[in-house]
């Protein structure tokens, strides 16, 4: 009878350690260097294990980082209203945000097109990092018409809730005019704020949102990364 390879071994070993509970989703395994001395045997033979265990889906590395248990994707709806902290909490995941930078400078073409402003208008730029159970699942930007939402980058300062900033401002409601998703490849910065290797799969989504009269008051970007979020489109 042929031998089971040590590697195949190891990785089965591994597999029902994730299994029983002994790591799960989202937690990082030992180091080469320790699962070599738990199993007697060089850093190669580990490695390919783990390259198995990748491929199967059950693992992921992080460039720098190590290697973690795959985390369930996050359902996200994108329908005709978007609202991170309703989507997560509705998935069971604990939602937080991370301001990256606040600015206010002049739109650009785009920007302007889509807020239907004029090149040049004066604009609030709010970049920020998305998190779900505490670890990284997308990367936003949202731009908003400065004369329309003058204090908006304080309140999403104070908020940490773009919808809670509207609400400042009088916006009780707003909904989805556009989203358009592409597939893309993480560039070094994105892959440093998602935690995710350079050239990685990660989706963008571009969106219009607009108010109860159809004015558009917040043009999006989100990146989200592609292992993370299973994005659902719906009419509701």
């Amino acid at each position: 009878m042929a031998r089971t390879a040590i590697w195949t071994s190891i990785s089965t070993s591994l597999t029902n350690d994730i299994a029983e509970g002994r790591y799960g989703p989202g937690d990082k395994l030992p180091t080469e260097a320790v699962l070599a001395a738990r199993f007697g045997v060089n850093r190669h033979t580990v490695r390919r294990a783990l390259a198995a265990m990748a491929n199967d889906g059950l693992v992921h590395a992080r460039r720098g980082a190590g290697v973690f248990v795959a985390q369930t994707p996050t359902d996200y709806p994108i329908g005709r209203r978007v609202r991170f902290h309703q989507n997560l909490t509705a998935a069971g995941r604990a939602p937080a945000k991370q301001i990256l930078s606040l600015e206010t400078r002049a739109a650009d073409e785009r920007e302007a097109e889509a807020l239907n402003i004029k090149m040049g208008t004066l604009v609030h730029v709010y970049d920020g990092l998305s998190l779900a159970d505490e670890q990284p699942i997308a990367l936003f930007r949202s731009v908003f018409p400065a004369e329309r939402f003058p204090n908006i980058l304080r309140d999403v300062d104070e908020t940490k809730s773009v919808t809670a900033a509207f609400l400042r401002h009088g916006i009780t409601d707003y909904t989805r005019a556009s989203t358009r998703m592409t597939a893309k490849l993480a560039n070094p910065t994105q892959a440093l704020h998602l935690r995710i290797t350079e050239g990685a799969p990660i989706l963008r989504s571009v969106g219009i949102n607009v108010d109860l009269d159809g004015t558009p008051i917040e043009f999006g970007h989100t990146w989200f990364a592609g292992d993370r979020v299973t994005l659902t489109v719906s009419n509701s």
